[in-house]
């Protein structure tokens, strides 16, 4: 006589519905708590939302599918750490919507790339990575020099990231097309870049 497991083995319909119940509970108890814990959840002390220039920055670094080649998670393993620094916190990442985690290294880890290198450092590693890192396979993008910051939707993407708790200020927003004004993409991504994982950085 079967026993009520090899019932559930051999029932196709029975094994698909327990292993969705299985899988939903574990989920749960993984998960679920993390949306209480203040670590995961609130910013890490000195954490400031992106001011204007690296938000748009940010949105260029998406745009360019840089994360495809780039992770900002710094694991704590001694490996990585000496390579690249303190390991990165959950904390760090409050104001990203989307995170840009990553999940694969063709290039380096760049969350604690912020102040590392000289803007111009940066500037002839984007238009030609090869004048700087002979043996680098990435791309250039020259063009991001030419095009210029367009203003006019900043407002209402502060706004909209406002509604979601990101804390501007109405002076924030009212300036933040003016701190684009003139402006680059290449400015922008720079930016952006100057800014990963220095909060943290700044308190060591």
């Amino acid at each position: 006589m079967a026993t009520g497991h090899e019932k559930v083995e051999k029932n196709v319909s029975l094994l698909i519905i327990f292993t969705v119940i299985v899988v939903a509970i574990g989920g749960l108890v993984e998960i679920l708590p993390l949306f209480f814990q203040k670590s995961t959840t609130e910013a890490v002390s000195g954490l400031k939302p992106y001011p204007a220039l690296q938000l748009e920055g940010r949105d260029i670094y998406i745009r360019e599918s840089c994360m495809v080649c780039h992770s900002q998670m710094i694991r704590p393993f001694r490996a990585e750490t000496e390579r690249y620094g303190h390991y990165s916190v959950a904390g760090e990442f409050v104001y990203d919507r989307p995170f840009q985690w990553g999940s694969k290294r063709t290039g380096p880890d760049l969350h604690r790339v912020g102040g590392r290198y000289s803007n111009e450092w940066h500037r002839a590693h984007l238009i030609n990575p090869r004048d700087v890192v002979p043996e680098s396979i990435m791309p250039g993008y020259p063009w991001l020099e030419r095009n210029k910051l367009d203003p006019t939707l900043i407002r209402k993407k502060m706004r909209v990231l406002l509604t979601l708790g990101h804390p501007y200020t109405e002076e924030d927003i009212k300036n933040a097309p003016a701190e684009l004004e003139g402006k680059t993409e290449m400015d922008a991504l720079i930016a952006y870049l100057q800014g990963l994982g220095t909060t943290i950085k700044a308190r060591r």
